[in-house]
């Protein structure tokens, strides 16, 4: 990519953030919008979102999103002085010393628009220039910087973590314990048996359980019942819009008709609901249960203790919220969910080939000679200099942006199949999935298909790595460059809502509950974020160009999702922070990326004293991961004797705990199980509450 097309390109995207950045401020003053852009908030005053998305405090975001939403926004502020102090090192000191070199031919300014972007890369300057030594300290320098901002960082959530639970109110979670595996004696109800094992096993501490029941098929009909009841008020509501009596169709089908019809059906699949629950709660149990303890310490106990000799019996977990429960999970038996297992993993590969195929017809287009290949029609206007830049600099990374987008629902279905017991579990699962996906697919499937199919083989020789990632990396800095600038156009339609504005414009041609606020979504979000951090810290020596675009790109999510977790996000879990060892391993993945890049660059320009210099830095860097996985992950995983004992002990003598201890009973019942609500009015029915079913 030359110069000029990178200049099309960032100005095309510019122009487009602008305006997706103007719609919305123009939008969100609409009434009639409230329910897109502020469903958290539809009646507050209004009031300009960019200075008041950098007012908000860290407790104001708190309060809004809960901790996960604070680790969220840590990301982008961790992100920012990551890549601000890259930005200063990077465009302050490399990318000069890279532009002034003349490996690649000698520099002639007035032709700079027609420069290519290698020019300022590591490939322009001279083998065994003395001036790669500034590179080499530039990578001693930002690993420094990056490995000390991730300690603050983990130090700093993992207080607040902790800080979290001890201001925290009694919550459900932390006195109940998922029991699974439980054997039966001949005659022996479920409840029956976990009634007699705890109360011998554990009698201090032992409060109560609730037994799991078999519900799919119930399920299923709450389902139906619920799509009836939306089907009835559009119907309704287009009746009432008309104002008129319903006519029919050639004398045979009418409006009227349609809700007589419904109404009936609505009937029987309430009978049959009312039927299913009742045998449901008879008959239908399985070998699970929720049992609580009167403190957190005695559930921390059942569950870190091995309940019995046969560690295939009275198997304990700790149970999510009771509104993070996924119940289908209990409807599916062990076997079912070993198949869902192999299955997702035979799919999962699947998935994997075919974007191999995306990332190589996407690169495709990056080379204007392929393109002309592949549609030799177009030949004639492919030489127009505008359209070539467009075809090769913005259109391959638009495609890739917009195959990507529908990978994390497929992730997310695959996580569900995988047999998790809470939604929190579900995207946690499709975040750790998302990502491998986004760093082997997007990233290595670029570098490596842009170059040449064959460089897979590298990864055959463990030695030829390091020399190998030198060449085909900056080989493919134009492509990433491309991919960042216009990733802030994806980024700042984030604000349009455009899937939920096109919703919400159909809702008005047929009545619709939209006005319900939806969840952030963690798992494909964080992913996405974390991609951006690999590119800039793999390309920070190879093509600091890049640079001071990622951290645009991170300035825009910091402001615009303060913005989205205040108004728009409403939490629907929160895991205290248990994203954030996920970023802090993708960091220093990266940074062994960067060191194994840099390594082989300095081979490749006749430099091996750095390179040999270079050897103990992923060793160390490795050595500070080990430490931080030592001092701070325990803290993400379980709760402390400590902090468990000191805050039972703390609320021992409040007044409000027998209430709370008599609602933690019924807490883990089944949704599907509670009657069904009908409306005050007679002739409007409505559906359970189906949120955490």
């Amino acid at each position: 990519m030359i110069l000029s097309a990178l200049a099309t390109s960032v100005g095309l995207n510019l122009t487009f953030t602008v305006l997706l950045a103007a719609a919305y401020t123009l939008l969100r003053r609409r009434p009639a919008y409230v329910e897109v852009y502020a469903p958290r908030r539809p009646y507050a005053p209004l009031e300009p979102w960019l200075p008041a998305a950098w007012r908000r405090s860290e407790e104001d975001i708190h309060a809004a999103a809960g901790l996960d939403g604070v680790v969220f926004v840590r990301i982008f502020v961790f992100s920012i002085r990551v890549f601000a102090a890259a930005a200063v090192l990077g465009v302050g000191v490399l990318l000069p010393v890279n532009f002034l070199g003349d490996q690649l031919q000698e520099i002639d300014f007035s032709d700079l628009p027609n420069k290519s972007i290698d020019h300022f890369s590591v490939s322009n300057v001279q083998d065994g220039s003395n001036m790669l030594w500034l590179h080499f300290s530039a990578v001693y320098i930002i690993t420094g910087i990056t490995c000390y901002l991730l300690y603050h960082e983990y130090k700093y959530i993992s207080c607040k973590r902790l800080e979290y639970f001890m201001t925290s109110k009694p919550l459900p979670q932390h006195f109940t314990v998922l029991v699974r595996a439980i054997p039966l004696s001949d005659g022996a109800s479920v409840g029956d048996a976990v009634d007699k094992f705890f109360r011998e096993y554990h009698p201090s501490t032992y409060l109560s359980h609730t037994v799991v029941h078999q519900t799919g098929k119930l399920r299923r009909l709450l389902n139906d019942a619920e799509n009836i009841c939306a089907k009835l008020t559009n119907l309704k509501y287009v009746q009432r819009s008309s104002g008129d009596t319903p006519r029919k169709f050639l004398g045979l089908f009418g409006r009227k008709d349609l809700l007589g019809k419904y109404q009936k059906r609505l009937e029987d699949v309430e009978e049959n609901v009312r039927l299913e629950q009742s045998d449901a709660t008879r008959r239908q149990e399985i070998p699970a249960a929720f049992v609580s303890f009167r403190s957190r310490y005695g559930a921390a106990n059942a569950i870190y203790i091995r309940q019995s000799d046969n560690p295939t019996e009275w198997q304990t977990e700790h149970a999510p919220d009771p509104d993070d429960v996924y119940w289908p999970f209990f409807s599916t038996s062990f076997m079912e969910r070993w198949i869902a297992k192999f299955v997702v993993f035979v799919a999962s590969l699947l998935l994997i080939l075919v974007f191999l195929l995306v990332v190589a017809f996407v690169q495709g287009l990056t080379y204007l000679e392929q393109v002309e290949q592949w549609l030799p029609f177009l030949r004639n206007i492919l030489e127009i200099a505008v359209v070539s830049q467009l075809v090769t600099g913005y259109l391959p990374s638009v495609i890739l942006h917009f195959l990507s987008s529908y990978v994390p629902p497929i992730m997310k279905l695959f996580s569900t199949m995988q047999g998790f017991i809470s939604v929190s579990g579900i995207e946690r699962s499709a975040c750790n999935k998302m990502l491998r996906f986004t760093i082997w697919t997007v990233f290595f499937a670029n570098v490596l298909t842009g170059s040449a199919l064959s460089q897979w083989k590298i990864f055959l020789d463990p030695k030829e790595i390091p020399s190998k990632l030198a060449v085909v990396v900056p080989a493919q800095a134009s492509f990433f460059i491309a991919y960042v600038v216009t990733s802030w156009t994806s980024i700042t339609s984030e604000l349009t809502q455009t899937a939920a504005l096109f919703f919400h414009l159909w809702g008005k041609c047929c009545k619709r509950d939209d006005s319900k606020a939806p969840s952030m979504p963690y798992h494909s979000e964080i992913p996405r974020i974390l991609l951006f951090g690999l590119i800039g810290v793999t390309y920070f020596i190879v093509a600091p160009l890049i640079l001071p675009f990622v951290l645009v790109y991170f300035c825009l999510g910091y402001f615009i999702f303060r913005n989205q977790l205040f108004n728009v996000y409403a939490p629907k879990y929160d895991t205290g922070g248990k994203f954030w060892p996920v970023v802090h391993n993708t960091t220093i993945f990266s940074l062994l990326v960067m060191h194994l890049i840099s390594i082989g660059v300095f081979g490749i320009k006749k430099l091996p004293l750095a390179s040999s210099l270079l050897l103990p830095l992923p060793v160390l860097t490795l050595l500070f991961n080990g430490f931080c996985w030592n001092r701070f992950l325990p803290i993400f995983e379980a709760y402390s004797t400590e902090s468990l004992i000191k805050k039972d002990r703390e609320e021992q003598s409040k007044p409000d705990m027998p209430e709370f201890f008599s609602n933690l009973v019924t807490a883990y019942h089944d949704p599907a199980l509670k009657p069904m609500q009908r409306a005050s009015n007679s002739d409007e029915r409505t559906a359970p509450l189906l949120g955490s079913v």
